[in-house]
């Protein structure tokens, strides 16, 4: 079993830079595959990206593809979001979740949750 706990959030400009972080709990961290969501105002929840156990194994949505980069560090339990150039519609609650073994897109898919994290985008 994991815990997670979502930070970095916060109100940020157009253009801005955020880091968010996903601290994870638990001895075996390393056999979770991790995903990023998001969920703005009035829509459904969609996928963001997700990363491999090892760290390889990487996707994004295509809105987000060469802006945001997802990486983790298992020594440290913890799994990062950069998020480069961002832009008013990126403006949403961000997730963390986690699933044993392999990735997936689907948010579905995942068990565990964090609490989430909002990241607000002005223009």
């Amino acid at each position: 079993q994991v815990q997670l706990v979502e930070s970095g959030g916060g109100l940020v400009q157009a253009g801005d830079s955020l880091r968010l972080s996903c601290a994870a709990s638990g001895r075996t961290f390393v056999s979770y595959a991790v995903g990023w969501f998001r969920q703005a105002p009035g829509k459904e929840r969609e996928f963001v990206s997700t990363i491999g156990r090892n760290g390889g194994n990487t996707n994004y949505a295509e809105p987000v593809k060469g802006r945001f980069t997802i990486s983790r560090y298992n020594a440290q339990n913890t799994v990062h979001l950069q998020i480069n150039s961002i832009k008013p519609e990126d403006t949403a609650v961000y997730y963390c979740a986690a699933r044993l073994w392999a990735v997936s897109t689907n948010a579905i898919d995942y068990g565990y949750w964090g609490q989430g994290t909002q990241v607000a985008v002005s223009s």
